[in-house]
C-alpha cells in the first residue's frame, strides 16, 4: 500500500510546480490552517494544484509519511517539501513566498 500511495504522491508533485495538500478545497477550506495557507498562496499570486486529503484517507496518511511531517496542509514546490501552514505564513511575512511560488522551475 505505501509504495502505491508514495508513487501517487510523487506523480502529483511532479505534475504541477506548486502543490498544496489540504483539508477541503481552496474555495471551501475545511480547517483554519488550510484556509490560512490558501490565503497566503492567493496573496502571493500562486498558481497551484491542491488535493483534498479528506476525500482520500490513504492520501491523508500517506502524505504525512511521505514528507515525514505530521500535519496538513503541506506545500510542495518543484517537487520539494516546503512545510506546513506556519512556514507558509512565515514565508509570506518575509516576502519569500511570492518569490518561491513564482520563480519558475528550478534548474
Amino acid at each position: 500500500m505505501a509504495d502505491d500511495i508514495f508513487q501517487k504522491i510523487k506523480s502529483q508533485i511532479e505534475k504541477d510546480r506548486v502543490v498544496l495538500y489540504m483539508k477541503g478545497t481552496p474555495a471551501v477550506p475545511k480547517c483554519g490552517f488550510s484556509q490560512k495557507s490558501t490565503q497566503a498562496l492567493q496573496a502571493a499570486g500562486a498558481r497551484y494544484a491542491s488535493y483534498n486529503v479528506l476525500d482520500d484517507p490513504e492520501l491523508r496518511e500517506g502524505i504525512k509519511q511521505f514528507s515525514n511531517w505530521p500535519t496538513i496542509p503541506q506545500l510542495y514546490v518543484n517537487g520539494e517539501f516546503i512545510g506546513g501552514c506556519d512556514i507558509l505564513v512565515s514565508l509570506q511575512d518575509s516576502g519569500e513566498l511570492e518569490k518561491l511560488v513564482n520563480a519558475g522551475p528550478s534548474a
